[in-house]
């Protein structure tokens, strides 16, 4: 096996009305909490934790969540992603997401923080079925430099590889490199932090996408886009100025798709 800074793999598999942890295995500086169950719907939820700290100089972390057939799971992380100096090798992270038949995966990390000169590369590669749900967010946001200015970080880069039966049907990358004014025009618009919402399911179709739109034209603090996918599903994109709102967004949207397209109750993640 390559050696990681972190590695992380969980398989979660049906047991009668509920998802259980079939296997896990984890080393370095990634860990997993044992599943808990914050709903009646039997949906297993994962922490997973990083007792580092932080990302810095030639980390590598991989995380592997493989969910059986109709196997139903809430996976994030502990806190924020931390990414620190990173001049010379990036931090990088790789991830795998193998859905099978029926199964839904909430993929639903805290916001990622680049501080001055950071570099972060990550790569997510998901496999799914067709009657598969997923539910996938991210967020970048600057983090505090010695001097009070914003986007201090050298590098952000995320690509995702969705496969539908093995055949690719999305490909998607985010590059945010502030060598200009990364705040004008055709870059962020005026704006500092970014998000995005991937979510993928049989059920969505453009009338869903039209009362969304609806909800989100009464939010006028932050910019957004939503357009439909190739398959069934929708990528939301989202420009603001805080966390928070990004956040408030994607929470929004989120809540939406639990109780109109999964039929399940809203959920809070709670981390104290």
């Amino acid at each position: 096996m390559e050696h990681w800074t972190g590695y992380l793999r969980l398989t979660g598999m049906r047991k009668g009305k509920k998802t259980i942890l079939k296997e896990s295995y984890s080393e370095g500086a990634l860990k997993i909490t044992r599943p808990v169950y914050l709903t009646g719907g039997g949906e297993a939820y994962f922490y997973v934790m990083n007792p580092g700290g932080g990302y810095v100089e030639g980390d590598s972390y991989k995380t592997v969540v493989v969910l059986e057939e109709d196997a139903e799971a809430v996976v994030t992380t502990q806190s924020s992603t931390k990414i620190y100096k990173t001049r010379t090798c990036p931090a990088t992270q790789e991830m795998e997401f193998h859905l099978k038949s029926g199964s839904i995966l909430e993929y639903l990390p805290d916001p990622v923080i680049a501080y001055q000169h950071a570099c972060f590369k990550q790569r997510t590669v998901i496999r799914m079925a067709k009657s598969a749900s997923l539910i996938s967010w991210d967020i970048y946001t600057p983090g505090w430099a010695p001097d009070g200015m914003p986007f201090q970080y050298e590098l952000l880069q995320a690509k995702m590889e969705i496969y539908m039966d093995d055949k690719l049907v999305l490909f998607d990358h985010v590059k945010l490199q502030p060598d200009n004014d990364l705040k004008g025009l055709g870059m962020m618009e005026g704006f500092s932090h970014y998000g995005s919402m991937i979510v993928v399911d049989h059920r969505i179709n453009p009338a869903l996408l039209a009362d969304l739109q609806d909800v989100f034209d009464t939010l006028l603090e932050v910019r957004m886009g939503i357009s439909m996918l190739a398959v069934s599903g929708f990528a939301l994109r989202v420009l603001a100025n805080s966390t928070q709102d990004i956040e408030k967004v994607l929470s929004i949207c989120h809540e939406i798709i639990r109780t109109k397209v999964l039929q399940k109750e809203p959920i809070f993640l709670r981390k104290y």
